[in-house]
């Protein structure tokens, strides 16, 4: 479950990503975008210290981009390549914002929900002291067995940074797409993310993972 607050950002997440994603070799649409939320879903981290969220953004009429983030109180040591940002929290005070792909909870969280079918992190505010639901936009959903035993994904051996980009862990190497498709298959047999949001109800893939 994923306990958000009613806060203020400074930057938002979208001036955020207005700065990153240009920067980034996957990305392909304009120099100084203005994108558009299209939808966001999270997941949970055990240890309650790390928000990880998913947003899914559009620039302009350019095609759907996937990019998972993961929210820390601190930095993360060795992790500088993978710092999209900072941002004041009016709750929770600065919070140091990453591309989730160089972040071994994100992994970590990522593998269980692929393979385990573990359902997306609930999302309530706290308003007053009684906790309120927040429906999700994205319905995210892994293709593995539920009750399966959770992969040891608790580090990350190496990251091609690209589209799709592939993180290498101890146990299995995860493919995250960037730019969504309606036509992009999986290797055969392969356990896989996918997710329907909006007008897109036939679920489109968005990540797999194959053993190492």
């Amino acid at each position: 479950m994923a306990l958000l607050h009613r806060a203020d950002l400074t930057p938002t997440k979208l001036e955020l990503l207005n700065a990153w994603l240009p920067t980034r070799s996957w990305y392909a649409g304009p120099a100084a975008p203005d994108v558009a939320k299209v939808g966001a879903f999270r997941f949970d981290d055990p240890a309650g210290e790390v928000g990880i969220e998913t947003i899914l953004v559009r620039a302009g009429d350019g095609p759907v981009l996937q990019v998972p983030l993961t929210y820390r109180g601190a930095p993360l040591a060795g992790a500088d390549h993978w710092l999209v940002g900072t941002t004041e929290h009016s709750v929770l005070g600065t919070r140091w914002v990453y591309d989730a792909t160089g972040d071994p909870v994100y992994a970590a969280a990522l593998a269980r929900i692929i393979l385990t079918a573990e359902p997306q992190a609930a999302e309530e505010f706290e308003v007053e002291g009684v906790r309120q639901a927040r429906p999700s936009d994205v319905q995210a959903n892994g293709s593995g067995h539920a009750g399966a035993a959770a992969p040891d994904t608790t580090d990350i051996l190496h990251v091609e940074d690209a589209d799709p980009t592939r993180i290498a862990t101890s146990s299995h190497e995860l493919t995250v797409l960037r730019v969504l498709k309606d036509d992009a298959p999986p290797p055969p047999g392969a356990p896989t993310l996918t997710a329907a949001w909006g007008d897109v109800t036939t679920p489109r893939l968005l990540a797999y993972a194959t053993a190492r």
